[in-house]
């Protein structure tokens, strides 16, 4: 059975003087064949991961964000998605999160491909340059979706409680609140993403 992947895009505003601005709503769909060449990309960054310092990748992919914003007004698609990009990159060097190291060598690999300037479409190509590396990032978003929402619980309960008790709560007993809440967070994401349906992206 063929595999495929619906995708809708939201591919900006187009303006033109005195006109208002109007949207075009794209939809493609990626086959298996399709999947097919963004797996054997992704397991060649997986396989770069090994051979590159963790600290080395996420500052690479910072600069490439930093390249990108200076290209500013960027294309919806792309600006909408670096947010998402962020919020990756701070769930992965988040130290009180500890992301399992599965979840984390895939984002790794993520980063390694967004990175990479010669993908299958060169990132110096105007308007369409990230549009491969765009579609990387929303499947990767879809198979960590469960993860994804787990930091964000994990997060909303490190607020709460560090409003709740100030810098004045013992760091022992902050610590320990901290790991039985990241404990129950990543059993529940194993459980769901166990439930859910995958994209095979990773395999």
């Amino acid at each position: 059975m063929v595999n495929h992947l619906t995708a809708r895009w939201r591919l900006g505003s187009l303006t033109t003087p005195g006109r208002q601005a109007t949207k075009m709503r794209l939809t493609f769909e990626l086959s298996e064949r399709d999947l097919t060449y963004f797996r054997t990309a992704l397991r060649a960054s997986r396989k770069a991961v090994k051979d590159a310092e963790e600290s080395e990748i996420i500052e690479a992919i910072r600069d490439v964000l930093d390249d990108i914003r200076r290209n500013e007004p960027l294309p919806d698609f792309v600006a909408n998605r670096i947010p998402q990009l962020e919020s990756l990159i701070q769930m992965l060097t988040d130290n009180e999160w500890r992301l399992p190291d599965e979840d984390r060598e895939q984002l790794l690999a993520t980063f390694v491909y967004f990175g990479d300037p010669e993908d299958i479409l060169p990132d110096d190509i105007p308007v369409i340059g990230y549009l491969d590396d765009v579609i990387i990032i929303e499947l990767v978003a879809r198979e960590l979706e469960h993860v994804r929402q787990a930091y964000d619980d994990f997060c909303e309960f490190r607020d709460k409680f560090d409003r709740e008790h100030g810098k004045d709560i013992d760091p022992a007993i902050r610590r320990d609140r901290l790991d039985r809440r990241r404990q129950q967070l990543h059993q529940r994401m194993k459980r769901r993403a166990a439930r859910s349906r995958k994209s095979g992206i990773w395999t």
